[in-house]
């Protein structure tokens, strides 16, 4: 079984913020397949479960905010006894203009929280990601950058930027990292 985790925050006021788009992602990934997330109290999560590459993945999005992501993954890890080699989280990043989404083995949090929760709580770094461009960032803190909704045309680009996440994490289950990293990056 296979896990991905898209990274948000609950609550209609966040819906389309900057970093939801992890959210976004599993959301299209979910339309895409027909089926409906459905919340799981004692796994801090709405989750649901879809088939790529004749195989059961887990999508999942925490609801212990951003910044607490880890204990929703740990739960769901450790419920269902997915291997970490076997989760993608998909999260928004700062460093990359909208439009761009790079896939990673592995790494550091970079300053984010949600992935500094899950590295915490998964005791280790070394997980497949899936990061989604949303800079660049004006000159104002981060903190209030990414709590700000995508305007009209950025949420026009977004589109076809999840349509490519989609593609690119559906590849990533049938192909692997270096040939995910090498079409999509």
């Amino acid at each position: 079984m296979k896990l991905v985790a898209g990274l948000g925050n609950i609550g209609d006021k966040y819906c389309f913020t900057r970093h939801n788009a992890g959210f976004m992602v599993v959301d299209k990934l979910a339309l895409n397949n027909n089926v409906s997330f459905k919340e799981e109290k004692k796994l801090k999560c709405f989750m649901t479960k879809i088939r790529l590459d004749n195989e059961d993945v887990i999508l999942i999005k925490p609801t212990t905010f951003m910044n607490l992501s880890g204990e929703a993954l740990s739960a769901v890890i450790n419920y269902y006894k997915i291997d970490v080699k076997d989760v993608l989280i998909v999260y928004d990043d700062l460093s990359l203009p909208l439009g761009k989404i790079r896939f990673r083995p592995n790494g550091s949090d970079g300053g984010h929280n949600g992935i500094k929760s899950v590295i915490k709580h998964l005791g280790t770094n070394n997980f497949a990601r899936l990061k989604v461009g949303i800079g660049p960032q004006p000159p104002i803190p981060s903190e209030a950058f990414v709590l700000q909704n995508f305007d009209k045309a950025q949420l026009e680009e977004l589109k076809s930027v999840l349509t490519k996440c989609v593609e690119g994490v559906e590849f990533y289950f049938e192909s692997g990292m270096e040939k995910a990293q090498n079409t999509f990056n």
